[in-house]
């Protein structure tokens, strides 16, 4: 980070993270809540989402949508949202404006005022979204099922937004109880980066937000993912333009000192034109579209490391499948060049630093790290980065990349009014 942060932790347990920067007179404030779906539990899933919406629903003092007209009319925007291992609202705006941010989101930590039809009214808007977004969606779909295969008891065997049966079984009170444990100061970073006077920042904040108690620690999360000891695959026919492949690899999160060559090793593998997968598939073998690896690093427990594969028409995913398990395993006997690994390094560092310049990036960058580990390390990454070697690429390669922990997921396009039930094998959700 480019200034140092300016850590404080409240009697009621809420964090105060502030970064001061007057390059430009703006304020990037954010609100970050240690919940997300991890916290849910099968039944309830999606819970954390429909009460990010429900946020906007007013308090007692402030009416439905009045929070964002109010940021609007002050020359700001805002907007929230829902991951895995938390939930998120942040606004920019002017620095002279900024009081007006700590009256409202101190306002709805706590005095929430959402009544019975408003609640059922968003659950509605909800599932509606997830109708689009998810299950019209065949991509969505896919990922969705990979989830629930490659998972066996992790909360991330569900996605975000929730099964469709458990938003809409969700009742009033469920989503108020849930309120009431998880929007607690002690559960709560504030983080604000920009135009700022830290001193007298902070005594405002202390002002707005010292004043709220904190509530009990909820459950902790049991989340002891058993080892995959073999290969698992699945196929799903929706209705859909393309055929898709899926691979993805149960990978260690930020806290483990193989997470910075598995990260050059995703960028190596499918980060831009010129990288391996790209290259053989694309170029050469003329079998894909395109070709994404995403290795999430920045997450509170061990992910999946996703390839996936948008199958160019006539070709197969059985044929994709072999060139990618050939690169894999060339790699794995001979390990990358010097300059991939550099062109690599040059990459994330590029991408880390090119995020220093914005308020709102350097924001998100303390909230994530924080949320799911500690905004220190982010001192560790480049210094991380720059250490892998050669043989760190090829050796996490044979470790994380094994034919035993493997899931395959290929989507198969059918004709409009197949049956989506009777289509679908090995998944655990429709």
């Amino acid at each position: 980070m480019g200034l140092p942060v300016s850590e404080t932790i409240l009697d009621n347990g809420l964090n105060i993270l502030l970064l001061e920067n007057h390059k430009a007179p703006v304020v990037s404030f954010q609100v970050w809540y240690r919940v997300g779906s991890r916290n849910e539990r099968l039944g309830k899933t999606g819970i954390s989402h429909l009460t990010e919406h429900l946020m906007f629903r007013g308090t007692k003092k402030y009416k439905p949508k009045e929070f964002s007209r109010l940021v609007k009319r002050n020359g700001g925007n805002e907007n929230a949202f829902t991951a895995q291992d938390y939930t998120a609202y942040f606004e920019n705006i002017a620095g002279d404006r900024l009081e007006i941010l700590l009256d409202l989101e101190s306002d709805r930590m706590t005095n929430l005022a959402v009544d019975k039809q408003a609640f059922l009214t968003e659950r509605d808007i909800v599932m509606e979204e997830r109708r689009l977004r998810s299950e019209d969606d065949p991509v969505s779909s896919l990922f969705e099922e990979m989830d629930s295969v490659a998972f066996r008891t992790h909360p991330y065997m569900w996605p975000i937004i929730g099964w469709m049966g458990d938003i809409g079984q969700t009742a009033y009170e469920d989503f108020m109880d849930y309120y009431r444990l998880h929007y607690r100061p002690n559960r709560t970073t504030i983080i604000a980066v920009g135009d700022i006077e830290k001193e007298k920042l902070l005594l405002k904040v202390k002002k707005c937000f010292g004043r709220i108690r904190p509530g009990p620690e909820p459950p902790p999360v049991v989340c002891d993912e058993p080892p995959q000891r073999g290969e698992r695959r699945f196929y799903l026919k929706r209705e859909a333009q393309l055929s898709y492949l899926l691979m993805s690899f149960h990978t260690p999160n930020l806290r483990h000192e193989d997470s910075f060559a598995l990260e050059l090793l995703a960028l190596i593998l499918g980060q831009g034109k010129s990288s391996r997968l790209y290259r053989r598939l694309v170029r050469e073998k003329q079998l894909a579209l395109d070709i994404n690896v995403n290795y999430p690093r920045l997450s509170h427990d061990p992910n999946l490391c996703h390839i996936f594969v948008p199958i160019m028409p006539g070709k197969t995913a059985e044929a994709v499948e072999e060139e990618i398990e050939a690169e894999l395993e060339k790699i794995k006997r001979q390990g990358v060049t010097e300059k991939e690994l550099q062109k690599a390094r040059n990459m994330s560092e590029a991408a880390f630093v090119f995020h220093q310049d914005s308020f709102f990036y350097q924001g998100m960058l303390l909230g994530i790290y924080h949320t799911v580990s500690n905004w220190r390390d982010l001192y560790a990454y480049l210094p991380g980065i720059a250490k892998v070697n050669a043989s760190d690429i090829k050796r996490v390669a044979n470790t994380y990349f094994h034919k035993d922990k493997k899931n395959t997921g290929i989507l198969i396009p059918v004709l409009r009014g197949f049956s989506r039930v009777s289509g679908k094998k090995s998944s655990q959700h429709s």
